[in-house]
Order: C-alpha cells, then sequence, then structure tokens
C-alpha cells in the first residue's frame, strides 16, 4: 500500500507541473506542438512514478523527456528559437523524481522556476537595461570571491593564540563587500534618502563593523552623501543592541532584567542619530546611485579584513597575558573584537553562579565601548576623518546612554 509521504510526493510532483505547466501556456499560448498545462503536469507526475519504479524507470522515462524536448525544440525553433520550454520539462521531470526523495526541497524549487519564469520580462529588462557592464562585473568578482576563493582557503588557525582563521577573515571581506553592494543597489532602487538607512539597517544585523566599513568606504567616493552614509554606519548599531539582549537574555535571563533598560536606551539614542543623519541627506538631491561606479572597492575590503585581523591578534595576545582574573579588562579586551562574545561569557558566569549579575555589569559596559572605539578606527581607515566625525556623535551618546543608565543598576 502506498504511504502517506508517497502520496505527498505524487500530489507535490503533480502540483509543481500544473504550477509550471499554467504560466508556460499563458506566455507561449495554445497550439499544436506547444507543451502546457497538461503536458507538464503529466511530466512531473512522470518523474514521481520513475523514482517510484526505481534506476530502471527513471533511466527509461529520462530518455524519453529528453527525446520529447529534442522534438518540442525542432517544431518550435522558427517559431520560437529559445530553449527555455524545453528545459523547463526537463526540470519539471526532476522535480518530479526529486519529489519522492526530498518534498520540502522539491517545492521549494518549483516554485522557484515558476517564479523565475513568470518574471522574464523584469529580467530581461533588468539585465539589458539596468545592470551595467561594472555592475555585472563586480557581481561576478563578488561571486568568485565567495564560491572559488573562500572553499580553497584553510579553514583553522595559523597564529599561535588560535584566532586568525584565513577562510573566517575571507568571508568577513565577502561580507563588506556584499554589504558595500547592498547599499549601492538600495540607492538604485529606493534612492538615497532612503535606500541607504535600509540598507545599513540590514547588514547591521550581518556584521555592524563590515557595515561601518563598506558605508565608509562609500563616503570616500562620494563626499556629497557623507552624511547619508554615516547615518547607515549608525543605525547598524541597532543589530549590536538587538542581538546583545537576545544572547545575554538566552543565557542569562536575571542579567537581562539588569541590562535591559540600558540596551533600549542605547537602541533610542542610535535610531534617533540615525534618522537625524538621515534628514541631513536632505540638503542634496535625492539622486539614485550612479550607474557607472563601483558596487564595491575590493582593496577597501582587504584594508578592513587586514586591520580586524590585527585588532583580533593584539587582543587575544593580550587575553593570554591577563588570563581570567582581571574580569573587566578580560572583558573589555574581548569587546575589541565581539561585543556579543564579551556578553555570553558575562552571562554564562553569571548564569553559572561564579559572578553576580551586579558585578558582570561594568565589565558589559566596557566592552561595549571598547567595540565603538574600534568601529570608529575601522571607520577612519575606510571612510576618512570626516565620515568619522559624522559617524562619532550617534556613536558616543549609543555609549554614553547604555553606560549611563547601566550605572544605575549597578
Amino acid at each position: 500500500m502506498i504511504g502517506l509521504d508517497e502520496l505527498q510526493g505524487f500530489v507535490v510532483a503533480l502540483g509543481l507541473g500544473l504550477l509550471v505547466g499554467a504560466e508556460r501556456e499563458r506566455r507561449e499560448g495554445s497550439g499544436p506542438g506547444i507543451a502546457g498545462v497538461r503536458t507538464f503536469a503529466l511530466l512531473g507526475l512522470s518523474g514521481a512514478l520513475a523514482e517510484r519504479i526505481g534506476g530502471i524507470g527513471i533511466a527509461v522515462a529520462g530518455g524519453f523527456v529528453g527525446l520529447m524536448v529534442l522534438a518540442s525544440y525542432r517544431a518550435s525553433r522558427r517559431r520560437d528559437p529559445g530553449l527555455t520550454t524545453e528545459v523547463a520539462m526537463l526540470v519539471v521531470f526532476l522535480l518530479g523524481v526529486l519529489a519522492m526523495r526530498e518534498l520540502a526541497l522539491a517545492a521549494g524549487l518549483g516554485v522557484a522556476v515558476a517564479i523565475l519564469l513568470a518574471a522574464k520580462s523584469r529580467l530581461h529588462d533588468f539585465v539589458r537595461s539596468v545592470l551595467t557592464d561594472q555592475e555585472l562585473h563586480d557581481a561576478l568578482l563578488l561571486a568568485a570571491a565567495a564560491t572559488i576563493v573562500l572553499p580553497l582557503l584553510p579553514d583553522h588557525a595559523v597564529d599561535p593564540w588560535q584566532v586568525l582563521n584565513p577562510r573566517k577573515l575571507w568571508l568577513l571581506a565577502v561580507i563588506v563587500m556584499a554589504i558595500t553592494a547592498l547599499g549601492h543597489v538600495a540607492k538604485r532602487a529606493f534612492g538615497t534618502r532612503t535606500g541607504l538607512l535600509l540598507a545599513g539597517f540590514a547588514g547591521g544585523f550581518v556584521s555592524s563593523s563590515a557595515t561601518i566599513a563598506g558605508m565608509g568606504a562609500q563616503a570616500r567616493k562620494e563626499p556629497a552623501l557623507a552624511n547619508a552614509y554615516a547615518g547607515a554606519g549608525v543605525i547598524s548599531n541597532v543589530s549590536t543592541v538587538v542581538q546583545l539582549g537576545v544572547v545575554i537574555g538566552l543565557m542569562s535571563p536575571p542579567l537581562l532584567v539588569r541590562v535591559w533598560p540600558a540596551l533600549l536606551a542605547a537602541g533610542v539614542v542610535v535610531v534617533a542619530f540615525a534618522f537625524a543623519a538621515g534628514r541631513a541627506a536632505y540638503s542634496v538631491p535625492a539622486a539614485v546611485a550612479n550607474p557607472a561606479e563601483r558596487a564595491f572597492e575590493p582593496k577597501q575590503a582587504l584594508l578592513f579584513v587586514a586591520v580586524f585581523g590585527l585588532v583580533m591578534l593584539v587582543s587575544a595576545g593580550v587575553q593570554a597575558w591577563l588570563g581570567d582574573a582581571a574580569l573587566d579588562v578580560t572583558l573589555a579586551v574581548t569587546g575589541l573584537v565581539d561585543t556579543h562574545a564579551a556578553a555570553a561569557s558575562a552571562a554564562q558566569l553569571v548564569a553559572a553562579g561564579r559572578i553576580d549579575a551586579g558585578v558582570a555589569l561594568p565589565g558589559i559596559a566596557l566592552a561595549v565601548a571598547t567595540n565603538s572605539v574600534v568601529k570608529l578606527g575601522l571607520a577612519w581607515v575606510s571612510g576618512g576623518g570626516g565620515y568619522v566625525l559624522r559617524l562619532l556623535p550617534g556613536i558616543v551618546a549609543m555609549v554614553l546612554a547604555f553606560v549611563l543608565v547601566l550605572w544605575r543598576s549597578i
């Protein structure tokens, strides 16, 4: 008897064929030799049946589908020299096979295929009219950095303190380039005033430091928009505040009770300064990004990673020298690299009962302060002094708000 999982596989295979077939029929019309709803539904179902039969069934059915695809192309090549429909037929058959093995994956891929086919006009217009040669070049460079260079790098530490991992450092460089490209895309899509704030907010949840560095690189290229880039850099600190709350809350709820007012105050200040910087951008025309400019600067990303690696190395050396005796100093040094790691260490000590929640608060405050100093240093490296001066009020106000409110809880 057929099981429930197999029945669901048949239903999904048939449904994906109907979905893709409906899109193809609306796009191509109906007529002799044109694959439509029924053909695609049967292709998806035949893939599921072939998988049910086994390897021989897949081989025989796959060969038949290949011949059918070839015949369909020969019949329609004068009217439509493209191969989209024929390739879609093969994909639907394979999705039918996959539906019997990985139901959720097949369903997701099938919907993605239907969306891709339906977006033909927009995709063609984007590639031919919107995307520039320079942007295409940068996209390929980013893809190569992520898919070719990254897997080839060793995934282990190469220093005495076990902190410099080449693959992780290169991943950080890829993140910086991706966030900078996100800012470029957001400017083109939403304009300078809104796009950069959205890009900064989203990029901050990947890495606030990387976002600040990426926006600094763009601010160096476009000094007239430095306020807008600074606003994007400041608002990326929202992620620091939110993630601190999540990390502390998961590891030590009693510590979160002591810290959350300070986190709320810091978050409010960050948002206020970011929007103030965004409003300052209204003094310049609400232009979109220049299509001729680069989406990101690889040299700036590599410089950021070099500086960040140096900070990690110095931090690890100082920690090894001090040990765990001086808690506040240790947390402050840890904060140079990652505020969340420092907060997690403090929360773990509180949860284990080794220290009281009040004892951990000064160290967390120092970690936030030292991490902010590092962010300003990275901003200076990437964006120069003018960019740092625009970031300085927002970041300093965030740290002061956090420290002052936290001080009342000690």
